[in-house]
């Protein structure tokens, strides 16, 4: 009975053992494959971080440049837009200079009228019968010269001048031509005769010079 027993275990050990091994090395086997597993999944989540990553890195810098493109956009609207305001208040200023300076033009060539007829007046008197002997006529005469300086005066201090260019070089700009002749010792080009006196107010010409100007023979 005993040496039956001894034969069993001898036969049932090495099976037993054979078990034992064989269910470690499943075990060995199970684990490096869950361990691999994980190892896999672990790689996979990391990849997608990585993914995700720089696909959110990516979307920031197109959003920062975006953000760049309209800062400076803006900018430059905004330089425009002080630049439009400073060319617009210098126009506004320069227009109230302007309505400062030149607003009286109207009224003052409606004065010209006056001083024409002044002057005309003036000049009518026949100088040789302004005697004492004739004290009416010199009285008046007299009066006549004292207003037109009087009223010279008064146009000086309003910016508004005299232009008498007998003489001068004919300019466009401040005379008008009438006519052109040749005249025997005068040069080309220049006024010979003025038919009515001109007048600038602040330098700029309110009316002509109407002038006879001298040409080629």
């Amino acid at each position: 009975m005993a040496a039956q027993c001894s034969g069993l275990v001898r036969r049932t050990l090495p099976a037993i053992a054979l078990s034992l091994r064989t269910s470690s090395r499943r075990l060995c086997t199970a684990t490096k494959q869950k361990n691999n597993g994980q190892n896999l999944e672990e790689d996979s989540s990391q990849n997608e971080q990585k993914i995700d990553s720089t696909s959110t890195e990516k979307t920031l810098i197109e959003e920062k440049v975006k953000l760049e493109e309209q800062l400076k956009e803006t900018l430059e609207k905004y330089k425009r837009a002080l630049a439009d305001t400073e060319n617009l208040r210098q126009r506004s200023q320069k227009l109230v200079e302007e309505a400062k300076l030149y607003g009286i033009q109207g009224f003052c060539k409606d004065l010209l009228e006056v001083a024409d007829i002044l002057e005309k007046a003036t000049e009518s008197v026949p100088k040789d019968e302004i005697k004492e002997e004739n004290p009416h006529l010199k009285n008046l005469y007299e009066g006549l010269v004292m207003t037109e300086v009087q009223i010279q005066k008064v146009f000086k201090k309003h910016g508004l001048l005299k232009l008498n260019p007998l003489g001068d070089k004919f300019d466009p700009y401040e005379h008008e031509a009438l006519f052109h002749t040749p005249i025997e010792g005068k040069e080309p080009g220049t006024v010979a005769l003025v038919n009515k006196v001109g007048y600038k107010l602040h330098g700029r010409t309110l009316r002509p010079a109407l002038v006879g100007v001298v040409k080629e023979p």
